[in-house]
């Protein structure tokens, strides 16, 4: 990395404010929110307002609609699966890292056991150089 995003941390280039989706809500309320906040993923908080998972408008469309399920029978915590997060302290440079081992776009980020925020794509592009963006990018979207 170049000067730019170098000592900064999770906390400092997340998206602050990530509403959460209650684990036992429908797809359709899901979907709703996505809609209604202009985003394409939202996490997904346990009874005990614990982050369980993050669902994708993808994976409403893969998971429910391709396979026929009812929106409104579907839950969000159905397809909570596979939490990756980093903490609000993790440096710039190990969350990228972390984003890159698991090819996933967005990282919810954790302060204090609660989720603080999210660090997306464009977030990611205020703090890389061109060069490390453009390499995140193609190590996310490579197929393996």
């Amino acid at each position: 990395m170049t000067t730019q995003g170098v000592g900064k941390s999770a906390g400092d280039v997340m998206h602050e404010g990530a509403q959460c989706i209650g684990e036992h809500e429908s797809l359709r309320r899901a979907s709703e929110m996505m809609r209604d906040l202009g985003v394409g993923a939202l996490p997904i908080c346990g009874d005990d307002d614990r982050l369980k998972g993050i669902i994708t408008d993808r994976d409403i469309v893969i998971k429910c609609c391709a396979e026929g399920k009812d929106l409104e029978e579907c839950t969000a915590g159905e397809l909570a699966v596979g939490l990756v997060w980093v903490d609000a302290q993790t440096s710039v440079e190990e969350a990228l890292l972390t984003m890159e081992q698991n090819q996933i776009k967005r990282l919810p980020v954790i302060d204090n056991g609660r989720l603080a925020g999210m660090i997306s794509e464009a977030d990611l592009a205020k703090e890389l150089p061109d060069s490390k963006l453009a390499e995140f990018v193609h190590r996310v979207y490579a197929r393996s």
